[in-house]
């Protein structure tokens, strides 16, 4: 799989305005109620990612995930990354 081109990054960004490229990784913070809300959206996160064979880089901090999408086989971001993060948002 090859990376995205910056148009095409731009125009997957469009359908995911949370969502924003930090050190060429796509971003996202959610902010819960509380820790155990936290870890049951880490889980759910974890039974996709499991399914699309694509892993997030996930950091909790109490009632705060911040999920970190790169396809690092491909060396960018390609459409996995941002299928994931969709995914991801249908959740909430």
């Amino acid at each position: 799989m090859s990376p995205l081109s910056p148009d095409q990054v731009a125009s997957h960004l469009s359908a995911l305005p949370a969502w924003q490229i930090e050190a060429g990784e796509l971003v996202r913070t959610f902010q819960f109620e509380n820790f155990l809300a936290a870890l049951g959206f880490v889980n759910r996160v974890a039974v996709l990612a499991e399914q699309a064979g694509h892993h997030p880089d996930i950091d909790i901090r109490y009632n705060r995930v911040r999920l970190a999408l790169v396809t690092h086989d491909a060396g960018g971001l390609t459409a996995k990354d941002f299928d994931l993060a969709a995914k991801a948002e249908k959740l909430l």
